[in-house]
């Protein structure tokens, strides 16, 4: 009694309250304990994921100077955004005979005359090409706070559309069909494929090494989870659907920490009006596994095609099987954007297609 009369009424009925709903407040405690523990165990997880999706280079199998450099007409033109970025035009020596225009899309730290690795073959074959530098690569602009990554985001995305309308614009003006092929490799297969599903002046689309962001940085958070978590409950046992909540934290941070947003490929093919798309991946591709091939291959709808290549590392299906990248590569062109009767065995299996040396 006479600790109840020292306290006054408040202290004494919050105090009764508390004894009675011991347990309930116990319970809660360890709640609100353990999502706190939760929140900054993913918390450090994910920032872990962050730093190596932005800081970690994929590994590039050739450098942007180990084939003969074609020199052509040089120009510049803008992005969607207005970015000044640096292109090119290569012509077909007989320009009474072009069978269409190609656009191609360089990979992550190259620049516009990698093309030669990969198209000199459709130069001989009439198709004109225009080759371009993505943003921050070559000569074309470097935007201040801007750093270039391998994954494609929207702003590649502009540069690939800036570059289709330039094209497409001076097409028209010469009384020509505004029809174009893309031709992309790795991000630059990423960012054709975006483009593709906005601009329907994209006939065709040719791709080496193209992968889905999403599904691509769900297989590598795994492996590093294993790497770096040593806590078991972190990468063990877990749905698909704990996965994509990471990515999407991960995501949403770096979204906001880089200024700019990752659209997703998949989804971009899934929307897409019906067009021909050639996919091509190295089955020793260690960085980018040839599964995304036949994701992203599966979920296209319309005239697709797949070449897993024997032998080839990331990007290096060209150097593996160059008759056959080249055979396929014309076939496809020729069939989809040019127009000709052309069968499938041109492009699917053109070593024993006549006609095709």
């Amino acid at each position: 009694m006479e600790w109840v009369g020292q306290h006054p009424p408040a202290v004494l009925a919050a105090w009764s309250w508390i004894t009675q709903n011991w347990a309930a407040l116990a319970i809660t405690a360890t709640c609100l304990s353990l999502l706190a523990f939760v929140v900054g165990f993913l918390g450090k997880y994910v920032r872990i994921c962050l730093n190596i999706f932005i800081d970690t280079p994929p590994p590039l199998s050739m450098g942007p100077r180990d084939f003969p450099v074609i020199q052509g007409e040089q120009t510049r033109f803008r992005g969607f955004d207005g970015t000044s970025l640096r292109g090119m035009w290569v012509r077909p020596k007989n320009p009474r005979a072009v069978r269409g225009t190609i656009v191609f899309c360089h990979e992550f730290g190259s620049d516009m005359f990698s093309f030669a690795r990969y198209t000199r073959p459709l130069i001989e074959a009439g198709f004109n090409v225009f080759t371009f530098d993505f943003r921050a690569h070559g000569e074309s602009s470097r935007p201040r706070k801007y750093r270039p990554l391998q994954w494609p985001s929207d702003k590649e995305l502009e540069d690939v559309l800036g570059a289709c309308a330039y094209v497409e614009d001076l097409l028209e003006s010469a009384g020509s069909s505004p029809r174009i092929g893309v031709f992309g490799i790795s991000r630059g297969a990423g960012a054709a494929l975006l483009a593709a599903s906005s601009d329907h002046n994209i006939a065709a689309v040719a791709c080496d090494g193209a992968f889905s962001t999403r599904e691509t940085l769900v297989t590598l958070m795994k492996r590093w989870a294993y790497i770096f978590a040593k806590v078991k409950l972190v990468y063990e046992y877990h749905p698909d659907a704990y996965w994509r909540f990471l990515l999407g934290c991960m995501m949403w941070f770096a979204e906001r920490k880089l200024g700019r947003r990752f659209p997703s490929v998949s989804k971009a093919l899934r929307n897409m009006v019906s067009r021909p798309i050639l996919f091509i991946h190295g089955r020793r591709d260690s960085y980018i596994r040839p599964e995304q091939a036949h994701l992203l291959h599966r979920i296209t709808d319309g005239p697709k095609y797949l070449w897993i290549v024997d032998g080839a590392k990331h990007n290096q299906s060209v150097v593996i099987e160059p008759a056959e990248y080249a055979a396929r590569t014309v076939a496809f062109f020729r069939r989809h954007l040019a127009g000709e009767a052309l069968p499938d065995a041109e492009i699917t299996s053109p070593r024993a297609a006549p006609g095709v040396a």
